[in-house]
């Protein structure tokens, strides 16, 4: 007769898969500390698109300011800078009155305060430099229930979280990869109806409920929809590849890479480059953009990030068919 000893099951419990994820695990861990604190410790204005209504001397003066904080457009009246701010081409608008001492900021909140903070430095320090007077304008406010146009982020984390949970709830009950591609279709499928529901259910928290995003209930509904679905089936498809190890994956793409990079607390362009250059190809930054473009801009500028999400979508329906259909096993995972 063999007695187990808890010496021995403390050595069956340490195998070489439980000491693997282990160590990904803490990786992961400090690539979100790496992700967030490098990101966010130092904020500062870098190339803020600016359209100037101004001579050109004013102009190219305000384009060389120390640190280039502003990338300038010179427009040639306040109505063509309204329309870049509108048209997502420009964050803000500086507007000289030639005929006065007191200049104009145009700026647009729902774009995000940070920036707009920022801008209103920025355009005070210039007014003050050449004797002159400033007044703000916002243009693009964020509502009063949507301080600093944070809802956005927070309703586009809420969907990825929703997306990477259900994929992984159906990796852990079903196994990581479909044995073949008909179960995947099904996967799919539940993974379709998940996330109607879920861009629904958050379409209704943020307006109906918590009155933060007012007024765009359908548009919400389905920038939703596709997000949670582009999510869910990309962890799917890693899932199927990587086995378990694919929702580790899946974590670093959505959470540690997609968070910081979003815009959400302080938008791209006072963010470190890398983070600014990645933010509008991951779900969260074309989410983001998607939501804060639908509520506070007219829904200009929707297409980029709408191709975006749906590049994401249809990338994760393929691969996670293409995975399925070559490896037929149900489950890959690691042994632990």
């Amino acid at each position: 007769m063999r007695y187990s000893t808890p010496e021995a099951g403390l050595r069956g419990s340490l195998t070489p898969g439980v000491l693997l994820l282990t160590v990904g695990v803490l990786l992961v861990q400090l690539g979100f500390l790496l992700s967030y604190i490098g990101a966010f410790h130092h904020p500062e204005p870098q190339r803020v698109p600016l359209a100037v209504v101004a001579p050109q001397q004013a102009a190219e003066r305000i384009d060389a300011l120390p640190g280039r904080p502003v990338e300038v457009t010179a427009v040639r009246d306040e109505a063509a800078a309204r329309a870049r701010i509108m048209d997502r081409d420009a964050q803000g608008a500086y507007v000289m009155n030639p005929r006065g001492e007191r200049d104009t900021l145009l700026v647009a909140s729902g774009a995000g305060g940070a920036v707009t903070e920022a801008l209103e430095r920025i355009g005070r320090d210039v007014a003050a430099d050449q004797g002159r007077r400033l007044r703000v304008e916002d243009i693009a406010p964020s509502g009063e229930q949507d301080h600093n146009s944070l809802t956005a982020f927070y309703l586009v984390v809420g969907w990825l979280v929703g997306g990477y949970l259900v994929a992984s709830l159906l990796g852990v009950v079903a196994g990581t990869r479909p044995a073949r591609p008909g179960l995947a279709a099904l996967r799919l499928g539940g993974a379709a109806v998940y996330s109607v529901l879920a861009g629904l259910g958050a379409a209704i928290i943020v307006g109906p409920v918590l009155h933060a995003l007012d007024g765009h209930f359908v548009a919400l509904w389905w920038i939703g929809a596709l997000t949670v679905f582009g999510t869910a089936a990309v962890t799917m498809a890693l899932e199927a590849f990587f086995g378990i190890v694919g929702i580790g994956i899946a974590v670093v793409i959505f959470v540690v890479l997609g968070n910081p990079s979003a815009g959400g607390a302080f938008q791209k362009h006072l963010i470190p480059p890398f983070w600014r250059a990645i933010g509008d190809w991951l779900p969260a930054g074309a989410g983001t953009s998607a939501v804060r473009n639908t509520v506070y801009f007219a829904g200009n500028a929707l297409a980029s990030p709408m191709v975006v999400l749906a590049g994401w979508a249809v990338a994760g329906v393929v691969l996670l068919l293409l995975g399925s259909a070559r490896r037929r096993e149900s489950d890959l995972a690691l042994p632990i």
